[in-house]
């Protein structure tokens, strides 16, 4: 995020939404952006903060359940931050990837591959998986090629 600082509004609810945009997380379930969200709102509000930037707050983390485009630069540049993992050198996403898996290792592979070609296939299908200029120019080529070679690998087995 230090990288595009200049490009953010709100820079103290960046921090907050990222502190908090995964700090309810079990692989197991699905509502885990909401989770997160809510925990925010709650800590946020004894603590004072405006209420518009705690609806901001809680918006940005439910962002990066779907990584839809927002109206919102700032919630752009957060979900491209957040997937930005994407775009690294391969070793570094190959690692990722590995992680992943061992996050998911409740599931077979007769269960997660599926799944996991589903995540793999979504991003390859978007026209932009990354929203802003700045990290659609730095790491969109680079995570097209470790998306397509995770793909391959996993469908291999």
């Amino acid at each position: 995020m230090t990288e595009v600082r200049d490009q953010i509004n709100d820079w103290d609810t960046i921090l907050f939404t990222l502190f908090y945009h995964d700090i309810i997380y079990k692989a197991y379930r699905n509502d885990n952006e909401e989770k997160s969200a809510a925990l925010a709102v709650k800590r946020l509000k004894m603590l004072t903060y405006p209420v518009d930037k705690i609806n901001l707050c809680f918006s940005q983390i439910v962002a990066t359940k779907s990584h839809s485009v927002s109206s919102d630069n700032d919630t752009n540049l957060f979900t491209d931050a957040d997937l930005s993992i994407l775009g690294q050198e391969w070793n570094v996403y190959s690692a990722y990837s590995k992680n992943v898996r061992k996050e998911y290792s409740i599931y077979p592979d007769i269960l997660y591959t599926p799944g996991r070609e589903k995540v793999l296939t979504h991003f390859l299908g978007m026209a932009r998986i990354f929203k802003t200029d700045y990290f659609f120019t730095n790491l969109e080529e680079q995570a097209r090629l470790n998306l397509k070679k995770e793909l391959k690998e996993i469908s291999v087995k």
